[in-house]
C-alpha cells in the first residue's frame, strides 16, 4: 500500500489514519497461552522452514519502545556452531533435543541508526514536527557519554526538572540502556514462543547459558547482550516433566 493509499478519516477538521482492529478470537488465544510450556524434551520432527520464517516475522511484530526495533534474533544452523551452543546452554536437554536454537539479542548501539532509518522510512506522507524532533533527539537522549558522564549530568538535571513537573528518569546509564533493550527485546521473545504455539510446535526460553561463550560464538560486540536462547521442536511425549505452577492471583494483583 502507497502512502497514498493509506485509510484516512477526517476527524477535528484534520485527515487522520485510521486502522480499524481485525476480528480475534480469544478462545484460540487462550488455547495458545495455556498450552505454551516450558519443553525440556523434543522429538526428531524438524521445523518447516516457512513456520520458522512466519514465527520470527511475528516476534518482530511485539511492541518495543521508541519502535526502534532493538533486537536481533541468530538462528543458529551450522552443526559445529549449534554443537557449540548447546555446550554454552550447559548441554541441557532442551538444548540438545531442539530442532532449532534461536538466540535473541538485545542491540543499543544501533539507537542513533534506527532513529534515522524511523526519519527516512516514516509510514506517513507527512510526519509531525514534534514527533520528528523527537527522533532527532533520540540519539542525544540516549547517549550516556564517555565513562557515563553525560548519563550522570542528564540524571541530576532530569531530576531537578522532576521536582516540578513528570519527567522521564532514563534511560540514561549503559546499564539503564541495557535494561531498556532487553525489555522490547524480552517482548519480542514472548511473541516467538506464541507464535511456535500457535503452529503446533513449543518452545523452551533458556536462561542459563555462559553469556561470554555465546558473544565468543556469534562474534557479538559489546554492546550486544544475549537476552535467552529460544530452543524450538516438536514437544516429545515426555517433554514436560511436571504440571504448571502458578501461585494465587492475589499475590500478583492489586487495584489501587
Amino acid at each position: 500500500m502507497s502512502q497514498h493509499d493509506l485509510p484516512t478519516v477526517e476527524i477535528d477538521g484534520k485527515q487522520r489514519y485510521v486502522e480499524p482492529a481485525e476480528a480475534t478470537d480469544v478462545e484460540a488465544f487462550r488455547a495458545v497461552v495455556r498450552s505454551r510450556r516450558s519443553v525440556r524434551k523434543f522429538t526428531d520432527r524438524p521445523i518447516p522452514p516457512d513456520v520458522l520464517d512466519d514465527c520470527l516475522d511475528l516476534a518482530m511484530l511485539a511492541p518495543n519502545s521508541s519502535g526502534l526495533q532493538m533486537w536481533e534474533f541468530y538462528v543458529v544452523r551450522s552443526p559445529e556452531k549449534k554443537a557449540a551452543l548447546v555446550k554454552a546452554c550447559m548441554s541441557q536437554l532442551a538444548a540438545r533435543t531442539a530442532a532449532e536454537l534461536i538466540v535473541c539479542v538485545s542491540r543499543t548501539d544501533r539507537i542513533r541508526e534506527h532513529a534515522q532509518q524511523t526519519l527516512r522510512e516514516w509510514p506517513m506522507p507527512t510526519m509531525n514536527p514534534l514527533v520528528r524532533r523527537y527522533y532527532q533527539l533520540i540519539p542525544w537522549h540516549y547517549s550516556p557519554g564517555p565513562f557515563d558522564v553525560a548519563a550522570r549530568v542528564k540524571r541530576v538535571v532530569y531530576s531537578a526538572v522532576g521536582l516540578v513537573r513528570p519527567m522521564p528518569r532514563g534511560p540514561f546509564s549503559s546499564a539503564d540502556l541495557d535494561l531498556w533493550a532487553a525489555k522490547s527485546t524480552a517482548l519480542a521473545c514472548e511473541n516467538l514462543v506464541l507464535a511456535f504455539r500457535a503452529h503446533g510446535f513449543d518452545t523452551c526460553m533458556m536462561e542459563g547459558f555462559d553469556e561470554a561463550r555465546v558473544r565468543k560464538l556469534l562474534d557479538l560486540p559489546d554492546a550486544a547482550l544475549p537476552i535467552m536462547v529460544v530452543g524450538a521442536g516438536e514437544r516429545a511425549a515426555d517433554g514436560v516433566f511436571w504440571p504448571q505452577l502458578r501461585f494465587d492471583r492475589d499475590q500478583f494483583v492489586h487495584e489501587v
